[in-house]
């Protein structure tokens, strides 16, 4: 096993750092050319070799400069096209979003992911790499009597536990409790408080921006966690969205939205403590929703496409644009 171990490791630093060939590497180490190939794809996926892509061009374009300055965020943009279809726009948001995070995650850190339409795009995406003692939290609850969503949140988190080797903490309460008295005493439970413990400890953080206005609609608001009622109420106090399941504003503002005291996801102010907050949109209806998750300063790493990110600033007046992160 070491001989097989050394024999990988030199092939790797001749393959990616000595740029040779694999048939002078096969001679080197007296193997096949197609030993030399398998031993660079194991270490690919063992984690032993971890390859990055610079960030694409979009990401320094006069577009996501702007959104940068305004909000004090890192932009990582995807250039799609307005003509673009929303599978599209999706699966290339998605792409950029999966190697983001597993370049920001490391031995031992505490990983928070929230369910959605979007981490489920991201998830097909994501790379091998195995982590050393690092857990997967699950940010907000996801049970539900009337759909089955709670297997899409397990399916979520079981595919990004196996790609990090990571061990899952699940969080199993409601999305949103049916009375604000019942959130108050499971929060006093000692196996919720466990898990709540686990949420206030995160390194890294993945989620979408959920949308009651969306050309894909989120979960949130279509997979019955919320009647015809409780979504037309939401609508007249303003509410444009959410972030793991708590309410926001245009604005930004959520306090005295009476649906987050049932909410089981973590406040913007509860995220802010999280040092990489990863928010990942590619959908322009969710240009308001966004907003509202930036101005509620959410979110440090923002995986969008460019005609999200337009959608974005055009809901500002060219006076409008100024930094709004210092505020």
């Amino acid at each position: 096993m070491n001989e097989r171990y050394e024999d990988m490791y030199e092939a790797c630093v001749r393959y990616y750092i000595q740029s040779e060939t694999m048939e002078s590497i096969a001679r080197h180490l007296k193997l096949s050319r197609s030993s030399v190939s398998r031993l660079l794809a194991e270490a690919r996926t063992s984690g032993m070799v971890r390859i990055s892509v610079e960030a694409p061009q979009g990401s320094s374009s006069p577009v996501a400069r702007s959104v940068a300055a305004i909000f004090g965020v890192r932009v990582h943009l995807v250039t799609v096209g307005d003509s673009a279809p929303i599978s599209t726009r999706f699966e290339r948001v998605s792409r950029l979003a999966a190697a983001l995070l597993r370049d920001c995650v490391a031995d031992g850190n505490y990983i928070g992911v929230a369910w959605g339409v979007t981490l489920s795009n991201i998830v097909p995406f994501l790379e091998k790499r195995s982590l050393h003692d690092a857990i997967i939290v699950q940010m907000n609850g996801g049970t539900n009597v009337r759909d089955t969503s709670a297997r899409h949140v397990a399916a979520i988190l079981q595919a990004i536990s196996a790609n990090f080797d990571a061990r899952i903490v699940q969080f199993p309460v409601p999305a949103f409790f049916d009375y604000a008295e019942t959130k108050k005493a499971m929060w006093r439970e000692r196996s919720v408080r466990s898990v709540l413990d686990l949420q206030a400890r995160l390194d890294v953080a993945i989620f979408g921006v959920g949308s009651i206005y969306a050309r894909v609609p989120s979960y949130v608001y279509t997979a019955g966690f919320l009647d015809e009622a409780e979504v037309a109420g939401l609508k007249e106090q303003g509410v444009v969205g959410d972030v793991c399941t708590v309410l926001l504003r245009e604005n930004g503002t959520y306090d005295d939205i009476d649906l987050n005291q049932r909410a089981s996801g973590l406040t913007p102010a509860e995220l802010a403590r999280i040092p990489r907050r990863i928010g990942v949109v590619a959908d322009p209806s969710r240009a308001s929703a966004l907003l509202g998750a930036l101005r509620a300063k959410t979110i440090t790493d923002l995986v969008c496409d460019d005609t999200t990110a337009r959608a974005l600033l055009d809901l500002f007046g060219p006076d409008d644009r100024r930094p709004l992160h210092g505020n």
